[in-house]
C-alpha cells in the first residue's frame, strides 16, 4: 500500500487530520485532538508512514487512539507502536472484529470511557453493537464538539445527518437503534459535529441539526 499511496495532512475545521491519497477503501480520515499532554487520534487510517509519524510528533505525539467502530481499525497497531504503545480504545462488543490483536488494545466495556477531563467516548451502537461517538468539551472555542465517524453521517448539505445500517448496500438503520443514538447524545453540549470524511462537518448549530435530523429520519421511516 505504501508503494501506491501516501499520507497527507491538513486542517479540517480547526482540527488536524490525516488521510490517504489517492483515496483508499471508504476514504475516511483520522483526526488529532490536541491536548497539553499529547493527541488523541480519533479513528484511524490503514497506513502509518515515517513522515506522518513525524508530523504527529510535531503536534505533541499520541497519548491514545479511540476508534468509533471496526471499519476504522486501520493500522492502529502500527500507530500505537510508533508512540511507545499508546493505548487503543475500542468497545469490547466489537472485539471479534479485531484481525490483528495487539497488547495496546483496550476493549473497554459499559456505556462510556473517559480519556481526559474534556474527552469522553460513549457507546451508541448503530451499524455495530459497539459503535461509539466522542465528545470533546473544549472543542469549538469551548462550545463543544461531537465526533461521530459514520455512526451519524453528516450529509452533503453540511446541515443534517443520516443513519445507516449498511452504507455500501444502502440499508437504513432501524428506529430503535436511532433512538438509542439520540438518547446517548441528548445530554451532551456541543455546537459542532465532525463526520468521517474531509469537510463533512457541521460548523455551528450542530446539536439542533442533530435533533432535527433524528426527527426527520424517524418520520421518514415510520
Amino acid at each position: 500500500m505504501a508503494q501506491r499511496c501516501r499520507l497527507m495532512w491538513r486542517d479540517d475545521l480547526g482540527v488536524p487530520g490525516i488521510g490517504v491519497e489517492p483515496s483508499f477503501a471508504i476514504g475516511q480520515r483520522a483526526l488529532l485532538l490536541r491536548e497539553a499532554d499529547g493527541c488523541v487520534m480519533w479513528d484511524c487510517v490503514p497506513l502509518a508512514t515515517p513522515e506522518a509519524i513525524d508530523y504527529v510528533r510535531s503536534l505533541g505525539g499520541l497519548k491514545a487512539i479511540a476508534i468509533s467502530h471496526p471499519h476504522y481499525y486501520g493500522a492502529v497497531a502500527d500507530w500505537s507502536e510508533a508512540f511507545g504503545g499508546a493505548r487503543v480504545y475500542l468497545h469490547g462488543e466489537d472485539r471479534a472484529w479485531v484481525t490483528r490483536p495487539h497488547p495496546s488494545i483496550v476493549p473497554w466495556s459499559g456505556e462510556s470511557c473517559r480519556l481526559s477531563d474534556d474527552i469522553l467516548i460513549l457507546r451508541t451502537g448503530g451499524h455495530f453493537a459497539g459503535g461509539t461517538v466522542l465528545h470533546w468539551r473544549a472543542a469549538a472555542e469551548g462550545r463543544g464538539a461531537l465526533f461521530t465517524g459514520d455512526v451519524a453521517m453528516v450529509a452533503m448539505d453540511r446541515r443534517s445527518l443520516s443513519f445507516m445500517y449498511s452504507y455500501p448496500n444502502y440499508i437504513p438503520l432501524n428506529a430503535p437503534a436511532v433512538r438509542r443514538i439520540a438518547d446517548v447524545v441528548g445530554p451532551l453540549a456541543f455546537d459542532r459535529i465532525y463526520g468521517a470524511w474531509w469537510g463533512r462537518n457541521i460548523a455551528s448549530g450542530a446539536k439542533a441539526a442533530f435533533e432535527r435530523s433524528v426527527r426527520r429520519y424517524l418520520g421518514a421511516i415510520s
